[in-house]
């Protein structure tokens, strides 16, 4: 039984410790939040203890893995403390927003022999693990190009936005991620435009709210990823990749997939699920699960900090390409 401790008891808090408390191959021991209401409330609806002090929950002996869902500029501080302390580390993205802590940070994780996965949720989704089978077996033949469209349903608050890093580094970078590993390469070179469509005055934290982005690997394999902070049919999330034998194309999920016909309309749908928390319900699910898998089986971390620094490396030069209007070089 794998004793875990979530560190952060906000939104993405509030997924990992109910995955952690159903699972039913973890103990949930304890939620840490520097605000003490939120650890009570969610410590309240699992069974498990609260505190304000993570710092101190990372030292207990009776936690073996700890989950970090805290404010991105203490993920750092927090993933070298927990791995100090011996505890499994899975981390939320990003490590860091400066690529110089992070390289710091993978460096010296990888001296003291850490367990640290970073997490990318979006590979744990079903339909993006059935598509990765089915390009591993062969089916599309050699992959050519990958097409990604990532488009919330909304901007978020305007303080998250001061603090977020920009759109590259919070809301893309998942994308980047996908794209690496739906590539099988890492890419070299990389284009973007980013315009500011929704809000203008985003231009405040040097920041955009609509992008495109074009990615090439060293043998010419391509990626267009195309991201929007706004959309008014809910959030669209599509993926689809093109070999010299076929295509996969994985779709947006609906609460339901009836589909009707009448004299009013013609082929009307449900709507689209409201956002990341309904859409990837089953992806936070299986991560941890994977997280677990591999502290207790001692395998190595499905997604490493060199997966989450090298995405971070990817936003870093789309933000450079947009500002500069150069395709650069990675």
């Amino acid at each position: 039984m794998l004793r875990v401790a979530v560190l952060g008891a906000g939104r993405i808090g509030r997924i990992h410790a109910a995955n952690a408390a159903l699972n039913r191959n973890t103990k949930l021991v304890a939620v840490a939040d520097p605000f003490g209401d939120g650890a009570k409330t969610l410590a309240a609806e699992w069974g498990c203890e609260a505190t304000t002090d993570p710092l101190a929950t990372l030292q207990r002996a009776d936690i073996d893995a700890v989950v970090i869902g805290t404010p991105t500029d203490t993920h750092v501080a927090l993933t070298l403390e927990a791995v100090r302390a011996g505890k499994a580390v899975l981390c939320e993205k990003p490590i860091d927003l400066d690529i110089s802590k992070v390289d710091a940070a993978v460096a010296e994780v990888e001296r003291l022999n850490g367990r640290v996965m970073v997490a990318f949720n979006r590979r744990f989704d079903p339909s993006a693990q059935a598509m990765r089978k089915s390009m591993d077996a062969g089916e599309i033949g050699e992959l050519r190009q990958v097409i990604i469209s990532s488009r919330d349903p909304g901007p978020p608050p305007r303080d998250y936005v001061k603090h977020s890093g920009g759109i590259f580094r919070d809301m893309t970078i998942h994308d980047f991620d996908m794209a690496r590993w739906l590539l099988g390469e890492e890419p070299v070179e990389i284009s973007a435009s980013a315009s500011r469509l929704i809000d203008p005055s985003l231009e405040e934290f040097e920041d955009f709210d609509t992008v495109m982005v074009n990615l090439r690997t060293a043998s010419g394999r391509q990626c267009h990823i195309n991201c929007c902070r706004a959309t008014s049919y809910g959030y669209d999330q599509r993926m689809e990749v093109f070999g010299a034998d076929g295509m996969l194309l994985n779709e947006n999920l609906r609460a339901s997939t009836l589909r009707r016909w009448s004299g009013a309309y013609t082929e009307a749908r449900e709507p689209l699920l409201n956002f990341f928390l309904e859409r990837y319900e089953a992806a936070y699910r299986t991560e941890f699960e994977h997280f677990r898998a591999a502290v207790e089986g001692n395998k190595a971390m499905p997604v490493t900090m060199h997966d989450g620094r090298q995405a971070l490396r990817l936003a870093d030069a789309a933000l450079e390409s947009a500002l500069s209007g150069r395709v650069v070089t990675v």
